[in-house]
């Protein structure tokens, strides 16, 4: 990675999201190739693969070919200094995207060509939408059987309310795809293949007007492409090459560039790069929880938006994932929570490159800074020069799945507690403690399945405290007012518990227990919880 440092017009901090599948972390890949990040992709191409990508850094990850965790990578190409966030795919981490999304001022929208907009797809669609970021949509795998294109955009269009504007247009499918056509410069675009698009191949490119090498370009497949090139300039124009999207509109959510490419072969890749360097949002006013906006110019102001322990096994060490807000951060400088009042040396800054880590000496807005060891700074925690500055709180998902988790030996018991701290403070699981069952018998709360999985996993691998991970009958909570947890205790249907911040949460087995206990109790109000309670 470049030492440089581009100015803060010149950064682009972006998240990528996608359903599970869908090639996500193997165009992570390829954009860290193609910027020079790294000299051979390692794309996770199956469970067995021997070459595990350099963005997954959790042995389970390795293990599953799959990303449960957000990772941050940063490189300088195009003139550009992107942050690049890479989130889970996973629906059951839902939250850890949401977070990241939080750090992000664009998004990368990944589908697969061949299955188009799938459910979480939506989902996360959905959640950065919430956060008003602008999409950019690439369109992975066209060298498989893929759907119509034009149906594709189709979709785009329907499902999701955006306006797409094909930039990269595929010349054929499967064993028949041969390369794109560039919309913008009006050419032919196709690469030499290298053995798994580990390494970069050369580049050709000729003009869409002339004769073309059927041998490179077989005629009935480039014939099918410039007709739905055609019907494309027929509709939409062709693509004003000094802006080929509005970028008003695309910055106000109503218009998505769409590259079809393959980023297993490295087709599309440094398009989508040009794309993102040349329309994407630089950072700029943050929200703050009065409502207004943090403008990045004066003082040093940064925001917690993401935990992580363990990231290297040998330190035993807590990362404190920060994007800079506002100023100018150097290693070293005092800066004080908004939330504690405490002020913190932040002697250790690193910047993370999956388990690779760089000292950061200076850090500008948009960047993404990780403090080691930052005592308790939680997820959220506003850093400034003075302590006055506060962005907005972020908001978490309402628990929708519940466990019960015991720790298997008394010896660890001090293991299981630690444990479980951690994992509550980085938002893997939610812990909920009962006032009869104490630590002995916390409640694990989540979206999915799979958040149970890893936290049982991390418990034994990381803290050395084998468990047992138990489905429990409630299924959604409502938030309640400690005065109220007498009368709701031996309801039907329900359980009373408190999270680490005190906050008292009422469990319910079904919406007909909570509809019984409003009836049973007209006097308390059971509020939604987070994203939720934004909504109502």
């Amino acid at each position: 990675m470049s030492t440089s440092q581009p100015t803060v017009a010149d950064r682009r901090t972006f998240a990528i999201i996608s359903h599970p599948d869908a090639g996500k972390t193997t165009l992570t890949e390829k954009l860290l190739l193609f910027g020079g990040a790294v000299r051979e992709a390692g794309a996770v191409k199956s469970r067995k693969s021997a070459r595990t990508a350099v963005s997954d850094w959790m042995a389970l990850e390795k293990e599953r070919g799959i990303s449960v965790t957000s990772t941050v990578l940063a490189f300088d190409a195009a003139g550009r200094r992107f942050n690049l966030l890479d989130t889970p795919g996973h629906a059951d981490f839902s939250e850890d995207t949401y977070r990241t999304l939080w750090a992000a001022d664009a998004a990368v929208m990944v589908v697969d060509a061949a299955k188009g907009l799938e459910p979480q797809t939506r989902k996360l669609f959905a959640v950065a939408r919430r956060r008003g970021l602008p999409i950019v949509t690439f369109v992975n795998k066209v060298d498989r059987p893929a759907m119509s294109p034009l149906g594709l955009l189709d979709e785009i269009r329907d499902e999701m309310g955006l306006t797409p504007v094909p930039l990269l247009w595929p010349v054929g499918d499967g064993p028949d795809f041969a390369g794109v056509i560039d919309r913008v410069r009006r050419e032919l675009v196709a690469a030499d293949r290298t053995a798994g698009g580990a390494t970069l191949g050369a580049e050709h490119r000729q003009p869409l007007d002339g004769d073309h090498d059927p041998d490179r370009w077989p005629p009935r497949v480039l014939e099918a492409a410039l007709e739905d090139v055609e019907l494309l300039d027929a509709e939409h124009g062709r693509c004003d090459p000094d802006e080929p999207v509005d970028r008003d509109a695309f910055l106000a959510g109503r218009v998505t560039p769409v590259l079809f490419g393959s980023a297993l072969l490295n087709f599309g890749v440094s398009g989508l790069l040009d794309t993102l360097a040349a329309i994407a949002p630089p950072p700029g006013p943050q929200p703050t929880a009065d409502g207004g906006l943090h403008p990045v110019e004066g003082d040093f102001a940064g925001q917690v938006f993401k935990i992580q322990a363990n990231m290297n096994p040998r330190h035993r060490d807590r990362m404190a994932f920060m994007r800079v807000a506002s100023g100018r951060f150097e290693r070293g400088m005092s800066a004080v929570a908004a939330r504690s009042q405490r002020t913190y040396q932040l002697k250790y800054a690193h910047q993370a490159f999956a388990d690779d880590r760089q000292t950061v000496n200076v850090a500008l807005p948009g960047d993404i800074v990780g403090l080691v060891n930052a005592g308790d700074l939680q997820v959220g925690d506003t850093l400034s020069t003075d302590g006055k500055a506060e962005l907005a709180a972020i908001a978490t998902f309402a628990p929708e799945q519940f466990a019960v988790v015991r720790n298997r030996h008394s010896s660890t018991y001090k293991q299981f507690r630690q444990g479980l701290r951690q994992l509550d403070e980085e938002g893997v699981v939610h812990v909920l403690r009962r006032p009869e069952h104490g630590d002995q018998e916390p409640v694990l709360a989540g979206v999915g399945q799979l958040q149970f999985e890893v936290a049982a996993y991390r418990l034994e691998t990381e803290f050395g405290a084998e468990v047992t991970v138990e489905p429990a009958p409630w299924r959604l909570a409502r938030g309640v007012d400690e005065a109220a947890t007498g009368r709701l205790r031996g309801q039907r249907g329900v359980e009373v518990a408190a999270d680490r911040h005190g906050n008292w949460l009422a469990l319910f087995e079904s919406p007909h227990a909570l509809r019984w206990a409003s009836k049973d109790h007209p006097d308390v109000t059971f509020a939604p919880l987070g994203l939720d309670a934004e909504d109502t």
